[in-house]
């Protein structure tokens, strides 16, 4: 625990989105909100506006810091999306989200710079790219010009092949080398405010995803904000036996461990639960 106190004194991060700064060095929540028919999990699914405006306000009521919007899909085996479909499901979320919540910091989930471009347009202040910039050769370039922060995640493959693509010798080590050279390259392109998820259940088995929480502290030698995303995923439900839907004590005691090894961001379903994870944790640290 000395460990942690000491890196999380020692960052003393923060982002800026469009003025707007955040400190990352106690950690935070982001809300999940998908305005997708598939997404894994059913509870997450918000297709129409009503739905969608009463799920941000009481997220932000229980302390979500972000609101993370995504019209795409990305759990094994989804579908592609064409990106017509995918700005008329985010765009108008967005749109109205910031005018009912002007003072809201509100992260795009998407892989396409013109998804991305739009969203901030319409009021989004972060992007949220599950590919680190390689699925959209224009998107690195489009983050710098928009000067929003960048979250990068680790994956390999598509939502169809990503399961088969598990092999590695060490996969800590490997996210490392993946992120060091990922984060060059962004800050060559201009951008200035990253952070970096490890991409729990992208291209990663059981074994390989708990060793990775296991070991997320390694990541902090990047010195950059670290964001998890474990909420009622396989990886959870595999190991308590059960389904997305009865997974949120699963879900709590994971997110407690990473907020332990590090994590700054929880990107959560369930915003009430995850902010007790930080109140505990932090308490336990002596921020009370």
């Amino acid at each position: 625990m000395d460990d942690f106190k000491i890196q999380a004194q020692k960052q003393k991060l923060t982002i800026n989105c469009k003025g707007k700064i955040i400190a990352l060095n106690t950690p935070i929540v982001m809300g999940i909100i998908n305005t997708t028919p598939d997404s894994f999990y059913e509870g997450s699914r918000k297709t129409n506006i009503d739905a969608i405006l009463f799920q941000a306000d009481k997220m932000l009521n229980e302390g979500a810091s972000i609101l993370d919007i995504g019209g795409y899909s990305t759990r094994p085996m989804a579908e592609d999306v064409k990106i017509e479909t995918e700005i008329e499901r985010v765009i108008p979320t967005i749109n109205e989200i910031h005018k009912r919540f002007p003072d809201a910091v509100i992260s795009i989930d998407t892989f396409r710079s013109e998804v991305a471009e739009q969203a901030i347009t319409a009021g989004a202040s972060i992007i949220n790219d599950v590919s680190s910039g390689e699925d959209d050769e224009n998107m690195l370039t489009t983050v710098a010009m928009l000067n929003v922060p960048y979250i990068m995640m680790h994956k390999r493959g598509t939502p169809s092949t990503m399961q088969q693509l598990t092999n590695y010798e060490n996969i800590t080590a490997e996210i490392i080398t993946y992120f060091n050279a990922r984060v060059a390259l962004a800050k060559a392109c201009g951008i200035k405010d990253i952070i970096i998820d490890p991409g729990f259940g992208f291209a990663k088995n059981l074994q390989q995803n708990y060793q990775l929480l296991n070991e997320l502290n390694a990541l902090t030698i990047l010195n950059l904000p670290i964001l998890v995303g474990v909420s009622r995923k396989k990886m959870i439900q595999t190991v308590i036996n059960s389904n997305a839907d009865a997974a949120l004590n699963g879900t709590t005691t994971a997110n407690t461990i990473a907020l332990m090894q590090g994590a700054n961001i929880l990107r959560v379903h369930d915003v009430k639960e995850a902010m007790e994870c930080i109140n505990i944790v932090n308490a336990t640290n002596g921020i009370i």
